[in-house]
This record gives structure tokens, C-alpha cells and sequence, in this order.
């Protein structure tokens, strides 16, 4: 049984009381009794909680897709200002940090490093460097563990709202870890306190955690989308459906023109543990290839542990502009506000490994060549765990 950082805040010791304080949240920001943190803190501090924050998706997590800004608003609740972290602005401004001291970070993440809320709490650090604010995060889990990190590491030049800083795909780091590590291998300097989890390993995934899932984004509606999403998030940069549309966003993957024969026969020739793709037919009602069928694969994982879903969506992007050179294309710009870089690139992190997947090279000999960039990040990333 764990207990998360919100649950452990009034036993933190942080002297909270007397302080203005913000909080960036959204719909999922709740305790184990499904409480959202909001009402929590009104509880311990009453009105001191001033203001509140939302990230992408907007507070309610009504928003479905990428750069479909939410406005400003007010709390339907509590009565108070909403400000929109997904709008005409991603980064804190002065006026929004005016009536706050302390700024608590209650964000359910999914370890994954194109997921936006990351360089939105990264932002807000920034934010409260430059104008005297403090940071409290009240961690939580890393859905998909704290053990295993896989992927190449993040390329400068391939820099944008879905990666700032040079970590690999699945980090294995809950949010309260990477802010300490952004907060100081990165120069930040904010005044920065994490609130911990009590009976989180870094073993556990989600389901292991004994915790109530809430979706913290539209197209993340269980644990097991969070699982594939390391891998499966590259299909955004396609002209292929990665399920955006069903009620298996991220699970489901396929495209009208895809078939299945020739993908399996390419698939099974790749060691790709603790998973099994199931041939199916499905139709997006909104999305991609809207009301056409596509031809695809619900990603089973049969094994957690042994799971590797970005060689597993690396593989199957492979085949796929193998087997159908003419029908498969990149999304074209923008994605999340980059106008001119191709979105496979800043979705990957690093534009020659596209060439290279283009060119043929195997997947696990790529791997190869990123091993020891994951290396430096293990060890980098070390002194900043917080649990076993």
C-alpha cells in the first residue's frame, strides 16, 4: 500500500501555513479516496490556496488532441482563477505568480519524455527561479516503473515542447526525481522541495501500486495505454492511426493501407519480448482515417516486465515504410508549436535516427549505438532516486 506525496504533505514538515499557494493540477490530481488535491489543500490551508494551474488537455482533461489550447477560467468549485499553461502561453508570467509564495505540483505523469506536463512543471521551475517563488512536488508513481529506461537520448538540436532536455524515451523517474534533476543538472535554481511517496519501489508499475487510475490526459484511459505509449506515441509523427478515435487510444495501431501478412513476417523475425500483436480491423470515429477502416494490430502486453515498447514500435514503423514505401508519409508541421521541424524528429529526438530506419538499419543495432548516451544518463541521474 503506497501513499502519495499529497497524502503526506501535512506530515511533511513544510511550513506551509500563512503562505499564498498555487497549485497545477488537472482532473486526476486526486487522493486515494478520489478527492481532488485542490479540495485537499482548501482543507489543510483553507484560503491560502489563491490559484491553481492547468497543463495540457486543459483542468478538466477535455481537450483531445495536440495544440487545442484551453483559456483561463475559473474553478467551478472553489471559485478560483484557472490559468491556462496550454495557451497563449506554456510558461508561467509574472501576473499568474503575483498572488502566490509557493507553487505545489500535483501532476499524474506517465514516463514517457514527449509527455508535455514535464516541460510544463520544467517551466514552472523556471518560472519560480526567476521570480522568487518556491516549488513544493508532491511526487507520485512512474506508472510504468522506476526500474527500466530505454531509448536514445534526446538530441539539442531536436529540442521542443515534447523534449528539453537530453533524457531517453521511457526514463524511469517519477515527477518529484526529474524536477530535482532538471532543478540542478540544468542550472535551473529554484527553491525546490519534494514531498515523497511512502511504500513506492521502483519495481512497481502502475497496477502493482494499489492506487485508483485516473485518466490524466483524454487518450490515456488505463495503465495499460501507459504501458505501450513509450513506443507507441511515434505514431503521432505518421500518416497511420494510433488509435486516436477508439476506445483504445494508443493500443490500437493501423492504417487502410497496411495488411497484415507482411507486417507479422517482418515482426516475428525481431526478438520483441512480453508482447503480441493481434491482427484487427478498427475505425477511428475522430482522428486520423476518421469513419474508414483500418487495417492494424491491438498491442497486448503479456509481460510487463520483459516489454520493451519502444523497440516494439520502432520495428513496426520499420516494416511499415518497408512494406509501403508510397502510401506511408511523416506528419507534416506544426506539432506542439514547432512550425518548420518534421514532428517524427522531435517525436524521436534525434533526426538521423529516422534516416537510419529509413536506410534500413536494424532496430537492435541502433540500440546499440544509443547504449552508452543511456549509460551516462543512469549514472547521471543517480543521485536524484528517491526510493529503493
Amino acid at each position: 500500500m503506497i501513499s502519495i506525496g499529497l497524502e503526506n504533505l501535512a506530515d511533511s514538515g513544510l511550513l506551509l501555513k500563512n503562505k499564498r499557494l498555487g497549485l497545477l493540477c488537472n482532473q486526476a490530481s486526486t487522493d486515494r479516496g478520489l478527492r481532488h488535491s485542490r479540495d485537499v489543500l482548501r482543507e489543510l490551508y483553507g484560503d491560502g490556496l489563491t490559484c491553481l494551474f492547468s497543463p495540457q488537455h486543459g483542468f478538466f482533461s477535455e481537450k483531445q488532441d495536440n495544440m487545442i489550447e484551453s483559456d483561463h477560467q475559473k474553478d467551478p468549485v472553489s471559485g478560483l482563477p484557472v490559468f491556462s499553461l496550454y495557451g497563449e502561453t506554456r510558461k508561467p508570467d509574472a501576473a499568474m505568480f503575483e498572488d502566490l509564495d509557493v507553487l505545489l505540483i500535483d501532476i499524474v505523469d506517465v514516463g514517457t519524455r514527449v509527455y508535455t506536463f514535464l516541460y510544463t512543471m520544467a517551466y514552472c521551475l523556471e518560472a519560480a527561479a526567476e521570480y522568487g517563488k518556491q516549488v513544493v512536488v508532491l511526487d507520485r508513481p512512474n506508472p510504468v516503473g522506476g526500474a527500466a529506461v530505454e531509448g536514445n537520448i534526446l538530441n539539442a538540436d531536436c529540442a521542443s515542447f515534447v523534449g528539453l532536455y537530453p533524457i531517453p524515451m521511457r526514463h524511469g523517474m517519477t515527477f518529484g526525481e526529474l524536477a530535482l534533476f532538471i532543478n540542478k543538472e540544468f542550472k535551473v535554481g529554484a527553491d525546490l522541495q519534494v514531498v515523497s511517496m511512502q511504500g513506492w519501489q521502483r519495481s512497481m508499475l502502475f497496477r502493482d501500486s494499489g492506487f485508483p487510475w485516473v485518466s490524466p490526459s483524454p487518450n490515456m484511459p488505463t495503465p495499460e495505454t501507459a504501458l505501450v505509449y513509450p513506443g507507441q506515441v511515434i505514431w503521432e509523427g505518421t500518416n497511420c492511426s494510433e488509435g486516436r478515435g477508439t476506445t483504445l487510444p494508443f493500443e490500437l495501431v493501423g492504417a487502410p493501407f497496411w495488411e497484415h501478412a507482411p507486417l507479422l513476417e517482418r515482426l516475428t523475425a525481431i526478438d520483441l519480448p512480453g508482447c503480441w500483436f493481434r491482427p484487427l480491423v478498427f475505425q477511428p470515429t475522430s482522428g486520423k482515417w476518421a469513419e474508414h477502416p483500418c487495417v492494424g494490430f491491438q498491442l497486448h502486453v503479456t509481460d510487463p516486465v520483459a516489454f520493451l515498447p519502444y523497440r516494439t514500435s520502432l520495428a513496426l514503423l520499420q516494416a511499415v515504410m518497408q512494406c509501403w514505401p508510397e502510401e506511408f508519409a511523416y506528419k507534416q508541421p506544426p506539432y506542439e508549436y514547432e512550425f518548420k521541424r518534421l514532428p517524427m524528429d522531435l517525436i524521436l529526438g534525434d533526426s538521423t535516427l529516422r534516416r537510419k530506419l529509413e536506410e534500413g538499419y536494424s532496430v537492435l543495432d541502433l540500440e546499440r549505438t544509443w547504449q552508452p548516451g543511456l549509460d551516462r544518463f543512469l549514472e547521471q541521474r543517480k543521485k536524484y532516486l528517491l526510493y529503493e
